[in-house]
């Protein structure tokens, strides 16, 4: 089964998207060379900056993040209903970490799905700025604002496509290993937070307002599990269960046209989306993952 070469395929999730970081080094570890890459929003982040050759770099940064640093990396958007962030000032530090590139001079094969809502359908970007391609198949509807390219208003790949394996379906590798970001729940998985340390008051006020704001926010979507005490959810918690939905059907869809030779399921809820500070436990989550589904498999 070793120096086998695959296609990986790198589903959406938000932060539950860092365990690939955790996939990709078990298979890595475990003697397979990855030779092409598809991913829908996370998935496409964390396989554009792999295909660069910048993944360490990149997740000795991630696990340096505390929950206020994931906050300082929004940037609110001033254009009324188009989205809550821009997304820019995230790309911009990404840029300078990792650095331009262009995709079809990667070294490894890389698609980055993203959705044109206008026409209803996917869009595979193949070719041009990697970061450009990142932005767009990142673009959650309502919290970052579209990109526009080629005529085209491109949102989250997630939305029509969350674990794209047909952009790899053409591949001349021996097998195609998936990750699913957004499984089905597993209650004993839930993450529960110590509780917050007190507040340090030396911090400005301008900071502490603008935190206040964001966390506020956050806190507003209400993304906990089914099994908590039920109460009514209000219209944000409503618009981000509906996208699990309609995501999970898409994802069984998907995996009954192709299947892929071995698939790695990351519970839905392992993390809030947004928790980027527990980058560690997912990155060795996903690891863990990847050698028990490695271990049954080499094992029939």
């Amino acid at each position: 089964m070793k120096n086998k070469s695959v296609s990986l395929v790198l589903g959406s999730g938000g932060a539950r998207g860092l365990a690939h970081i955790g996939v990709i080094r078990c298979l890595e570890e475990n003697g397979f060379s990855i030779e092409s890459i598809s991913g829908s929003s996370m998935g496409a982040l964390i396989g554009g900056i792999y295909a660069a050759g910048k993944l360490e770099d990149y997740a000795e940064w991630v696990c340096a993040l505390e929950k206020l640093d994931v906050i300082r990396l929004l940037d609110p958007s001033f254009t009324v209903g188009a989205g809550i962030f821009r997304g820019e000032k995230i790309i911009s530090v990404l840029r300078d970490l990792i650095g331009e590139h262009q995709i079809e001079s990667l070294p490894i094969s890389f698609t980055a799905v993203a959705s044109d809502i206008e026409r209803q359908r996917e869009v595979w970007l193949k070719s041009g700025p990697l970061f450009d391609a990142i932005r767009a198949s990142i673009a959650i509807p309502t919290l970052f604002t579209p990109v526009y390219s080629d005529g085209r208003m491109l949102l989250d790949g997630g939305l029509v496509n969350p674990v794209p394996i047909a952009p790899t379906v053409r591949d001349n590798t021996q097998i195609t290993v998936a990750v699913d970001a957004a499984a089905t729940v597993r209650h004993d998985l839930v993450s529960r937070e110590p509780p917050e340390p007190p507040q340090d008051h030396t911090s400005s006020e301008n900071d502490s307002w603008y935190r206040r704001n964001i966390e506020s926010f956050l806190e507003s979507l209400h993304l906990t599990t089914p099994h908590k005490e039920h109460k009514d959810p209000d219209s944000l918690e409503i618009i981000s269960r509906s996208i699990d939905t309609m995501q999970a059907l898409i994802t069984r869809f998907q995996l009954a046209a192709y299947h892929p030779d071995l698939l790695i399921k990351i519970p839905i809820d392992i993390c809030m989306f947004y928790e980027f500070h527990k980058a560690e436990m997912l990155i060795d989550f996903g690891y863990r993952m990847t050698q028990k589904n490695l271990d049954r498999m080499m094992a029939e």
